[in-house]
């Protein structure tokens, strides 16, 4: 039969061109939701059914790796990371023994923006490179822009070593 346009199967009615591409079009914006819409419904799931990790005590080393009076660099493996970590799994934290068996544990990030400080001994500082903050040999704020102190870890000695409290950064609303 010739010049009789094709028939849609559902309504009877003649399949058109317009027809036709509002058809595909509505197909490909609903294949075009599902490829959007996926990822967020996974990450949601995945938030429901994640572990959360617990805090963890980490050893820093022997105690007479940290002289009395001087602050040290320290490091450890954090705890909950994975294989996919590789070298930032190794968390930097600088140790100041005070005498005996009394210790500050600081964090390594400046209490401004995060960037690393470091520790100059013959000033008695640690200076932020990023905006010039510069804090006491305590981890007290001594000027520029930090708002506070640097972060402190919970610490402990056991069997002659100094552990640290792994798992979560100190902040200002999770004081060790």
């Amino acid at each position: 039969m010739e010049g009789r346009p094709e028939t849609d199967a559902r309504t009877s009615e003649p399949l058109t061109r317009r027809r036709l591409l509002l058809r595909a079009s509505a197909a490909l914006a609903s294949f075009a939701g599902f490829v959007v819409a996926l990822p967020i419904v996974g990450f949601v799931v995945a938030a429901i059914f994640r572990r959360k990790p617990s805090r963890a005590w980490v050893s820093l080393g022997p105690l007479d790796e940290f002289p009395e009076r001087e602050t040290r660099l320290a490091s450890y493996r954090n705890p909950f990371s994975t294989p996919l970590d590789g070298e930032t799994a190794q968390v930097p934290c600088f140790v100041r023994r005070l005498d005996g068996e009394r210790f500050q544990v600081f964090a390594v990030q400046c209490t401004h923006l995060g960037c690393p400080v470091r520790w100059f001994p013959e000033a008695g500082l640690f200076l932020c490179p990023c905006h010039g903050g510069a804090y006491h040999a305590d981890g007290r704020r001594a000027s520029g822009p930090p708002p506070r102190g640097l972060y402190e870890y919970a610490w402990r000695i056991e069997d002659g070593e100094l552990f640290v409290r792994a798992g979560d950064l100190p902040t200002p609303s999770r004081e060790p």
